[in-house]
């Protein structure tokens, strides 16, 4: 008995709280909807009128709160009462197809409009992030070519003293003097000199385009961290972008490597040694002797700046990056990692009533083992036995009024009397009431 007196409680509480569910249900769907409008709203912005995408996402969200609460307001009915286990799988595959359902028509949206504007902000955090590097990439490559500095100056440097040397004191000819070999000295380190303010001047031109750069990029972090909305720090965001991409190309051009690299072979390629100008045979022989041996130092110190700018030339080229504008509901997508409690919070509010169903089942399944074991007559409560005494008694007092309805109709009619007739015994006087007279 106490298993029916647990089932008849627990169908008492079923029935007490059919209102608060209710209630719960229609709340949680009207939460959805709003975020559903808010995310529709986002999304429809720009493609027309301001009426027509009211009216668009306030019928959308309205769609979406009905066919939420008739969802779940079938499953709360039918759910509880499948007994078989055909019925129950059946019923849950539905239950996954509609909960997908509502996932792909209003939680997204929900989390579009509940984490939009941080998902839009993430975006242009990760495009900064991108820019930035592309930047000091593009710097990079364009001031490679700075550290080759140290062996064209070492190496003008020393053509030079060789030159002075030979002029000096004849430290390679043996005869002091200014003649071929000091000539050809003389120019390959002007050469050298030449090269180096190439390669200064460029310093100039990208340190200068590099501070422009860091000018846009400082401009684009304060859009991504200040307060307002977003819509307008996006577009700001973009003609920011627009501008460092073309200092980012202007860095790539200036890029001295290429030049040196060129210088470097014409070092070896365009040698062109003068013709020895000794008084003497033994004098010009010595200066062929030096010039050659010049040469062959002018063809390894080519071959190392060329090698050098080649390793500058092959550094990765920085991609062309283009700025992408996105939506609320885009971003939210393309984030989605990034605001995994937005998502559970978005997806919660449509699928909380799953919960109540299954609550509501396993209740029921409940009731019905504590209800397993007793007669029928025993699963009769006393408000069920008081609505049965009257409903007997009223059928009993209908079913008398028929029976008499009945015999009234079956009994012989009685034969008409005129109106004035009287019965003969009615018209006579009766006699007085006298004693019998015995003489």
């Amino acid at each position: 008995m106490s298993a029916a007196r647990s089932a008849r409680a627990l169908r008492a509480h079923v029935a007490s709280l059919e209102t608060m569910s209710r209630f719960v249900l229609a709340t949680l769907a009207l939460a959805s909807g709003v975020y559903t409008y808010l995310g529709v709203r986002g999304l429809l912005e720009g493609s027309g009128g301001a009426s027509a995408v009211f009216f668009a996402a306030v019928i959308y969200s309205v769609a979406v709160s009905v066919g939420i609460y008739g969802f779940w307001t079938y499953l709360m009915r039918f759910a509880p009462e499948m007994r078989d286990w055909g019925s129950r799988l059946a019923l849950l595959a539905m239950m996954a197809l509609g909960s997908a359902m509502i996932i792909a028509m209003s939680s997204w949206l929900n989390a579009a409009a509940l984490a939009g504007s941080a998902a839009v902000e993430q975006h242009l955090a990760t495009t900064l992030e991108g820019y930035t590097a592309d930047l000091d990439q593009a710097n990079t490559n364009a001031m490679g070519a700075l550290s080759l500095l140290p062996d064209i100056q070492r190496a003008a440097e020393r053509f030079a003293r060789l030159a002075d040397d030979e002029r000096q004191s004849g430290a390679l000819t043996g005869t002091s003097g200014s003649g071929s070999v000091v000539q050809l000295l003389t120019q390959m380190s002007a050469q050298m000199h030449e090269l180096e303010a190439s390669i200064q001047a460029s310093r100039q031109t990208v340190a200068k385009l590099f501070e422009e750069g860091q000018a846009h990029l400082g401009t684009m972090r304060g859009l991504v961290s200040a307060p307002g909305p977003i819509e307008p720090r996006s577009d700001s965001f973009g003609k920011e972008a627009v501008a460092l991409a073309g200092v980012i190309a202007a860095l790539q051009q200036t890029s001295i490597a290429p030049s040196v690299s060129r210088a470097a072979g014409d070092l070896s390629a365009g040698f062109i040694a003068p013709v020895a100008d000794g008084r003497s045979a033994d004098l010009a022989g010595r200066q062929d002797a030096v010039m050659a041996t010049v040469r062959e130092s002018v063809a390894q110190q080519s071959k190392a700046l060329s090698d050098a700018a080649g390793e500058i030339l092959a550094l990765p080229k920085v991609p062309e990056r283009r700025y992408v504008p996105l939506t609320a509901a885009e971003a939210v997508l393309r984030y989605a990692r990034q605001f995994i409690p937005s998502w559970a919070g978005a997806i919660s509010i449509d699928l909380l009533p799953a919960v109540l169903v299954g609550i509501l089942a396993v209740v029921h399944a409940s009731v019905r083992r504590g209800e397993e074991g007793l007669a029928e007559a025993d699963q009769v409560s006393a408000g069920d036995m008081l609505r049965a005494l009257e409903l007997n008694a009223a059928i009993n007092a209908r079913r008398r009024a028929a029976e008499k309805d009945d015999e009234a109709a079956a009994a012989p009619s009685p034969e008409p009397v005129a109106p004035d007739a009287r019965p003969v015994a009615e018209n006579v006087t009766p006699l007085p009431d006298r004693k019998r007279f015995d003489p």
